[in-house]
């Protein structure tokens, strides 16, 4: 059994689990013991990151590194393009995610807390993400990849799609979708992979979102 430690709003770790599921890995998934960046899963996972990954004990933490053991050790339903340029050109993808992307949705959680919002910070916080999604745009436009599969390079970006949402309506944030990437993100949502794992994210998403609301008096 292979075995996956997360918490529940961990996005790199939602983007392991699409992985998983669309490659039909059966796997368990724990709570780090003692809490995340406790002495206790440091024991276990040196660095301390989420997700890890444990395999017939062999241990593996960085969702990239786990994602690409896995297509080596599991490569019946494979999720690399087969030439070394195409290959290259859906890491590239990938790291505009975790790289560019993810950063710029990352950059906001402080300002989820309606008390202590900035909203200049939030004002351009919106503004980067635009930016990395106008990027994420013309990579688009220059793929090659067949569009009708889930790819290694797509897992990180639906539940990052879903942080943006609902950043737009909870922090009143404005955010520039280009068309293609708007068709993009519905593309992914119909891989049953996807929509598997956002039914089962976004629950803890929306708890971890309830303190944008403003207090209520009573």
């Amino acid at each position: 059994m292979l075995t996956i430690y997360s918490v529940p709003v961990a996005v790199y770790a939602a983007k392991l689990r699409i992985l998983l599921r669309h490659k039909g890995i059966p796997f368990e998934q724990l709570t780090p013991p003692g809490g995340y960046g406790s002495d206790a899963y440091r024991a276990i996972v040196p660095s301390g990151n989420i997700p890890a990954m444990i395999h017939n004990g062999f241990m593996l933490s960085d969702s990239e590194a786990i994602a690409e053991y896995l297509e080596e050790a599991f490569p019946d339903m494979p999720m690399l393009p087969e030439t070394t340029q195409d290959r290259a050109k859906a890491r590239e993808f990938s790291r505009s995610h975790d790289t560019r992307l993810e950063p710029a949705v990352r950059a906001l959680y402080p300002q989820v807390a309606y008390n202590t919002r900035n909203s200049a910070a939030v004002t351009t916080g919106g503004m980067a993400i635009s930016k990395q999604l106008a990027s994420l745009a013309l990579l688009l436009s220059q793929s090659t990849l067949d569009p009708s599969k889930l790819w290694m390079s797509d897992c990180g970006f639906a539940v990052t799609f879903a942080w943006i949402k609902a950043f737009e309506s909870s922090l009143n944030l404005t955010i520039h979708w280009p068309d293609s990437v708007c068709d993009y993100d519905s593309r992914l949502q119909k891989f049953d992979a996807v929509a598997a794992e956002l039914e089962a994210y976004l629950p803890a998403m929306r708890s971890y979102l309830e303190k944008a609301k403003p207090p209520t008096f009573q």
